[in-house]
């Protein structure tokens, strides 16, 4: 290995200003999160919503939050993305708030649209919202791109910590089957702590420096339109759509539904549901930490493409599990190898789009797979309510493994820089390695 490429320990990437700023605000934005992913869809499904109910709110909150994402990346670099850390989280405060004192349809599905509720799935470590490109941006930004990996690690290392945390509260905070006359004040403690969650990633945000892109055409920086499209990053952003539209597919028919599954299918309640939910971030909490190791080792498209096909061929047993306990040991190791690639996954897509266009990439790249996970829960909701309660898992995972090989076969010759510096440098001193993927000229 380069002395570039294992440059800086995990303690100084961490001590980086803005990454440690991000770190903690991550941590914050996570309890919020999955305090809600448990909260939100019991309480609706308390209040009388059914899974194809359920469907037409993620479809709903699914556009409002692509259109959001889409905005937020084509804004950052005029704006910055300081101000977006900032806002997205605030008003997912006001919407924890507004779920905490109100059961009236209209309003539930406004804020629940603004907040991106039900956006993510199960243990809720992962998608903090739709400001996530912007986010990304300050990431890459703040750090030496040899400890780009590491970076993102420790990202999704605070997602976990703060999920962990969040499911905690909400096994402490949540109760048995409740009746619907009382779920407003029963639900209400739990709400109330993921929106002082979501402010105080609001508050931290404000002490971030707000970084330019770090264009590659300086000059044209203040040339370029809000909404440009990323021409220099078109080959990348065309084979993610391909790659990222099954996988969205393939989400949108679970992700949502895990909690109301477990509800359905096993009878959980808040409680038991927050349990497991904890269980699973404790033993995940470290899985982010052993990605830069196998990327390394690997190298980052074939080990992010092998941790997406276990993930689908898991939705199958994890569909057909007889009991609470056996699905949720499944869930669990499923979830092991999700973090495991997330990490590498965000890395490897700003690692390769052109460096002013990076915040656009990000977003637009999940722009098509948000689309069409906006329309997956109303058809998975018609089947858990009347068809099927396995059948949605089992569609998805034919497609979720069909987007790992999608991702293989475009990406297999497209190291990012780190991983061919690499290789060069090997090479130069006679070092035998594996082979590795080498980059496509575009």
């Amino acid at each position: 290995m380069t002395k570039a490429a294992n440059s800086g320990s995990w303690l100084e990437v961490l001590q980086t200003k803005d990454l440690s700023l991000i770190f903690t605000a991550r941590v914050a934005m996570s309890i919020s999160r999955a305090i809600a992913g448990i909260a939100v869809p019991i309480y609706l499904a308390t209040l009388g919503f059914n899974g194809f109910e359920l469907g037409i709110l993620y479809l709903t909150v699914a556009l409002v939050a692509a259109g959001m994402s889409s905005g937020i990346g084509f804004a950052t670099n005029k704006v910055g993305a300081k101000s977006f850390m900032i806002i997205v989280p605030a008003l997912v405060a006001v919407a924890g708030v507004v779920y905490a004192f109100s059961s009236d349809t209209a309003v539930l599905f406004i804020f629940a649209a603004l907040a991106s509720f039900g956006r993510g799935a199960g243990a809720g470590a992962g998608m903090v919202g739709p400001y996530q490109p912007a986010e990304s941006q300050l990431i890459v930004n703040s750090i030496n791109p040899s400890n780009r990996n590491r970076a993102f690690s420790l990202v999704s290392l605070a997602s976990t910590a703060g999920a962990l945390i969040g499911t905690g509260l909400a096994a402490i905070s949540g109760h048995q089957h409740v009746a619907r006359a009382v779920a407003i004040a029963v639900f209400r403690p739990s709400m109330l702590i993921a929106a002082v969650a979501a402010l105080i990633a609001s508050v931290i945000a404000m002490f971030l420096s707000n970084h330019p892109s770090q264009a590659s055409h300086p000059a044209e920086h203040k040339q370029a339109k809000v909404f440009a499209f990323p021409e220099r990053s078109r080959w990348l952003l065309y084979r993610l759509w391909v790659t990222n539209t099954l996988n969205g597919a393939a989400v949108g028919m679970f992700g949502p539904f895990v909690t109301y599954w477990l509800y359905i299918r096993y009878h959980a309640n808040e409680v038991s549901i927050g349990e497991l939910y904890l269980v699973v971030n404790i033993i995940t909490l470290g899985s982010g930490l052993i990605a830069p190791k196998l990327a390394h080792r690997f190298g980052t498209v074939r080990i992010t493409s092998w941790l997406r096909i276990a993930q689908g061929l898991l939705l199958i047993p994890l569909a057909l599990s007889p009991t609470f306990v056996i699905a949720g040991i499944i869930y669990t190791i499923r979830m092991f190898a999700q973090r495991v690639a997330l990490p590498l996954r965000q890395s490897y897509v700003l690692a390769m789009a052109d460096p002013s266009e990076q915040a656009r990439v990000a977003a637009l790249s999940n722009l098509p797979s948000q689309i069409v996970m906006a329309a997956s829960p109303t058809l998975t909701g018609y089947l858990l309510d009347d068809v099927s309660l396995s059948l949605p898992f089992e569609i998805a995972s034919i497609i979720q493994t069909a987007s790992a090989f999608a991702y293989y076969l475009f990406f297999r010759n497209a190291a990012p820089p780190e991983e061919v510096a690499r290789r060069e440098a090997a090479l130069a001193d006679d070092i035998v390695v594996p082979e590795d993927e080498n980059p496509t000229t575009q």
